[in-house]
């Protein structure tokens, strides 16, 4: 059965960056529209406030704890940009989901979770910490679980976790509202992003269609504005068909024969528009290398002496 988690209410509190959605519930615009390394935020306000994720940016997390002090902080997964100024608020009640490894205490052992070698994860760790400035988490004051509710007063929130993107990465559901956080079920014109070792495309997509069938009226994610209500189902549709542009744009590459480094190098997902070289090859390495698995499976893709190449190919263009 879900557990409750109770948490005060109170008064209000506004910012120019932040939309109203329910009694108590406020989206808080994050830094650069919300882009990577940041994200947007929610803010519920009772006795105690309460603030889903810290990468809405330095200076909007300090107004807001000026405003009305941040009592709580939810992290809905562990990835950097919706960690990233955690430690502004390290002395508050800070709640992780249950799968969260504890790996987040480190941040060279967060780089080898989401990079797959020390090497990489060192290179990783060394981004995060001196160009983001992000700390490594502490040991939580308590843990979420998949269908956990955590009650704000006027406000209800339905843990939902999501994997594929990332093991512990949920989602909430405000009951009284019936909003929709969907986090990094983003909608944004990059599509899904699956570029951990850990990330699975079909456990994506396959979290995807449960959130998409929850009753719901107004949907938010974190890295665009809120959806008017009515318009999440084109949405929802959209990012799943990002999962067969990134297929489909593998496919094509292996029209003729082709090698791993050289998909990469072509960048069929990033389009090259990452600004960290390094950091896009690995993750984009993940990502092709997880459509090429499924592709493989499927018989549309074969794999001969090192190279990729369709299995409608003749036998000729295969050699």
């Amino acid at each position: 059965m879900p557990r409750a988690l109770h948490i005060r209410r109170s008064a209000s509190v506004h910012s120019d960056h932040m939309i109203q959605l329910a009694d108590d519930f406020y989206f808080v615009g994050g830094d650069k529209g919300g882009r990577f390394p940041s994200c947007h935020g929610f803010l519920f306000t009772g006795s105690e406030t309460v603030l889903i994720d810290a990468g809405i940016g330095e200076e909007n997390i300090k107004e807001l704890d000026r405003n009305k002090r941040i009592d709580v902080l939810i992290i809905t997964h562990s990835h950097p940009d919706h960690i990233r100024d955690w430690h502004l608020l390290a002395d508050r009640h800070l709640l992780l989901p249950a799968e969260t490894p504890d790996a987040v205490l480190d941040l060279q052992l967060l780089g080898e979770r989401f990079t797959g070698t020390p090497e990489r994860g060192q290179y990783w760790a060394r981004v995060v910490r001196d160009v983001w400035g992000i700390h490594p988490l502490r040991e939580p004051d308590g843990r979420f679980g998949d269908r956990d509710v955590i009650s704000t007063g006027r406000a209800e929130l339905e843990a939902i976790r999501v994997g594929g993107h990332i093991d512990d990465h949920y989602c909430f559901l405000e009951r009284r509202s019936g909003t929709l956080l969907a986090t990094d079920v983003d909608f944004t014109s990059f599509g899904p992003w699956y570029g951990n070792p850990e990330s699975d495309i079909e456990t994506f997509q396959a979290g995807v269609r449960s959130l998409m069938a929850l009753p719901h009226g107004r949907v938010c994610s974190s890295h665009r504005r809120p959806l008017k209500v009515g318009e999440a189902t084109a949405h929802f549709e959209a990012f799943l068909a990002g999962f067969e542009k990134h297929r489909n744009k593998v496919l094509e590459l292996c029209a003729s024969p082709i090698t791993l480094e050289e998909l990469v190098e072509a960048s069929p997902i990033y389009g090259n528009g990452m600004p960290d070289k390094r950091l896009q090859q690995m993750f984009e390495t993940n990502m092709i290398v997880k459509n090429l698995a499924l592709l493989v499976r499927d018989g549309l893709v074969v794999q001969y002496n090192g190279r990729y190449v369709g299995a409608s190919a003749s036998y000729s263009e295969r050699h």
